[in-house]
């Protein structure tokens, strides 16, 4: 049992497919990712400045690209 705290987005659609990533913040130091159709597979441990590097990135090109 992983002492991680696992959070899904509430961007994340709630179909069967569930194509979702999952993320954990609660054990410094590191950000943890996992897939959420694969709770027992691997977590990715991210460096926090990498993982707000990704974010600022990711917002950014939400925010330039047409819906």
């Amino acid at each position: 049992m992983s002492d991680h705290d696992f959070k899904k987005s509430t961007y994340s659609s709630g179909d069967a497919h569930g194509e979702c990533v999952e993320v954990a913040r609660n054990i410094p130091p590191t950000v943890a990712v996992r897939d959420s159709k694969s709770p027992d597979g691997p977590v990715l441990h991210i460096v926090p400045g990498a993982w707000n590097t990704f974010l600022r990135l990711v917002h950014s090109h939400t925010r330039s690209t047409p819906h």
